[in-house]
């Protein structure tokens, strides 16, 4: 084996401390900004929602938020209607363990809502071009899916705007 002189070593240590800093830039944060519109109707209910991130070929990476009813009533518990998001549920989503901690909450009233996660929570994502999917479902209402394209690995925001049971949804990733 031979030995590499420190003229030799330099060039390696260089490299090797340039990857190195470039793992905090990627250490970004994401911002879901999702909402969901005041729609009119005798008989409103909240949808259950849930966010997540994708690969470009449909690959679930990670869910961000699910928001659903949290108690049970007389028509049962809430987590048995988590299925009614069928592309959540079919990627992902039944594989999951509810309430998850950090990522389950209560169904959001009309209105703006944002899911924030710190980049330490993605620290293994890598840089590339992914999908964020929003996927709404109401009872005696539709179901609906957005799909916001962006890039992990820089600044950036990306925005799609739903038809019904979702409006504006818009990722943005801060550095």
């Amino acid at each position: 084996m031979r030995k590499l002189s420190l003229a030799h070593a330099l060039p390696v240590l260089a490299a090797t401390a340039a990857t190195a800093a470039a793992g905090p830039a990627l250490a970004a944060d994401l911002n879901v900004s999702v909402e969901i519109p005041r729609l009119s109707g005798a008989s409103y209910h909240r949808p259950y929602v849930a966010v997540w991130i994708e690969r470009p070929d449909n690959i679930a990476v990670r869910t961000l938020a699910v928001w659903y009813q949290q108690t049970a009533n007389n028509e049962g518990d809430g987590k048995d209607w988590l299925k009614d998001m069928r592309t959540w549920w079919r990627r992902g989503g039944r594989a999951m363990t509810m309430p998850a901690d950090g990522i389950s909450s209560a169904t959001k009233a009309p209105g703006r809502h944002t899911v924030s996660v710190a980049g330490s929570r993605l620290r293994d994502l890598p840089a590339g071009n992914y999908v964020m999917v929003v996927e709404a479902a109401r009872e005696l209402g539709g179901r609906e899916v957005v799909r916001v394209p962006f890039r992990w690995g820089g600044a950036n925001t990306a925005r799609a705007t739903g038809s019904t049971e979702l409006g504006a949804v818009s990722v943005t990733v801060t550095r």
